[in-house]
């Protein structure tokens, strides 16, 4: 069969086409912008690529076509697809039919930590020799692609909950039917699509509603939007993580917890019921991710991997790209890349860099000058969400554990971000200017510094131009 793809350059989309590739169909596709690295994943499988949304890219016929939730009506081939009857499906739903409906799903959902999570259940379960298929948001630096159909019956799906297609607004994850269900968090995002913190809720009710009385729900006990979603009725047994400082016999009892050795949270004790199942000692920091290591633990567990392999496998586990990757040091200056664009993942990912560089000024400290390292937060708002200005009140006390701030205020940004000037704690610089933006940043920088970008986007590869303007 000849599938053609809609949007075939977005992760989810590119996963698609890998996985139909290896079921055998010839398939094919475009997207507005064809570009590495997904389209030298695709090429490297075989998969015609084209450039541009125009319709004689269907001119030999395609007996499906594959639409991603990009396209909207207006498209040129969407209204092409519809005025000749060709047959569409969307990716979530071809993935249900021809992959998902015969195999155990480990979905991972959640606002904040999907793609980590995955990664690190997908990794080990390959680690205990389980060969499972997956398809991840993003890049898992343990594989070579981002999605396989895989040997075993499991299967490890990053769940989002983000619509569907023009033609099926239900978010994807009701499409998948697992059977073992991680609920990270919740929060409320894509302001573009949910009106409210209530609409995100109602979808993951749709979610819980699938999963067997013989599945397994996970999630963190603090949580108070999943409890509460899960309280309008879950038929299927539940594991809950709890905090360190939230600790009682009876909660440690009823489910899993981390004890932190080392506080940026590159060591931890994992416990079950009480009972020690080992310690994990990886090269990750922050507690967002000590959190989303118990998740996978828990998620594998389920899958009939022992807590004690799975804490080994994720020794050997190597983080999403740009999920807080170390692009490069220069001049005793590091920096980071990393994915967030909503204000809880941006203040997780400031209190694990604090926590791994020490204290925030010197008079909170006796060490010496020296010693002391600054944080330097540089943003993009590129989310709908962030462009909009939903979270605009609270962006500033998100970047609190920051010693300076570089906010760069987007042509397509609705709001006017220099008041943020006024509500940050530390300085703050904001500029519409991306080349005066990139050199404000190297003049202020100093050794000892750690400059983390936050943006969901490219950001005009401004991570290599700080790190070459830094050398120079």
């Amino acid at each position: 069969m000849h599938l053609h793809i809609l949007g075939i350059c977005g992760t989810f989309m590119g996963g698609i086409a890998a996985i139909a590739k290896q079921l055998g169909h010839r398939v094919s596709g475009c997207d507005a912008n064809v570009y590495p690295p997904m389209s030298t994943q695709l090429e490297q499988l075989g998969i015609e690529l084209k450039q541009g949304y125009l319709v004689e890219h269907l001119d030999d016929e395609p007996d499906l076509v594959i639409v991603g939730n990009a396209m909207a009506r207006g498209n040129v081939m969407v209204e092409h697809v519809l005025d000749r009857n060709i047959p569409y499906i969307s990716g979530p739903q071809w993935l249900l039919e021809n992959v998902l409906k015969d195999r155990w799903v480990l979905a991972v959902s959640g606002t904040h930590g999907k793609t980590t999570t995955s990664s690190m259940l997908t990794w080990i379960l390959e680690y205990a020799h389980m060969k499972p298929g997956f398809l991840i948001g993003g890049v898992p630096q343990n594989f070579d692609f981002s999605a396989r159909l895989g040997d075993a019956p499991f299967f490890v799906i990053e769940a989002d909950e983000y619509d569907t297609a023009f033609f099926d607004k239900r978010s994807k994850f009701v499409h998948y039917r697992p059977r073992t269900l991680v609920i990270n968090n919740m929060e409320f995002d894509h302001a573009d699509i949910f009106n409210d913190l209530s609409d995100i809720q109602r979808q993951f009710h749709h979610l819980i509603r699938m999963v067997p009385s013989n599945g397994l729900v996970i999630y963190p006990q603090s949580e108070q939007a999943v409890t509460d979603t899960l309280a309008q009725g879950c038929w299927t047994p539940v594991e809950v993580s709890t905090e360190q400082n939230n600790l009682t016999q009876e909660n440690l009892a009823q489910g899993w917890h981390a004890e932190k050795l080392i506080a940026d949270g590159s060591e931890f004790i994992v416990r079950f019921k009480g009972e020690v199942q080992g310690t994990v000692k990886w090269s990750l920091i922050g507690d967002f991710n000590v959190d989303n290591g118990l998740m996978a633990i828990a998620a594998a567990r389920n899958a009939g991997v022992p807590a004690h392999v799975a804490i080994d496998a994720l020794a050997e586990f190597v983080n999403t790209k740009r999920r807080l990757e170390l692009r490069g040091e220069v001049k005793g200056i590091r920096v980071f890349d990393d994915f967030a664009h909503h204000p809880t993942a941006i203040r997780k990912t400031l209190a694990g860099l604090r926590a791994n560089v020490g204290v925030k000024n010197i008079e909170q400290s006796s060490a010496n000058a020296e010693e002391v390292r600054r944080i330097i937060a540089v943003l993009e708002p590129r989310s709908n969400t962030m462009k909009s200005g939903v979270h605009k009140d609270t962006l500033a006390s998100s970047l609190n554990e920051a010693d300076a701030v570089y906010v760069f205020q987007g042509d397509k940004v609705q709001w006017s971000v220099e008041a943020l000037i006024a509500d940050c704690q530390q300085p703050c610089y904001v500029s519409d200017n991306f080349d005066e933006f990139i050199e404000q940043i190297i003049r202020d920088s100093q050794a000892g510094d750690t400059i983390v970008v936050m943006s969901n986007g490219g950001f005009g590869g401004i991570h290599d131009k700080l790190l070459t303007g830094l050398a120079s």
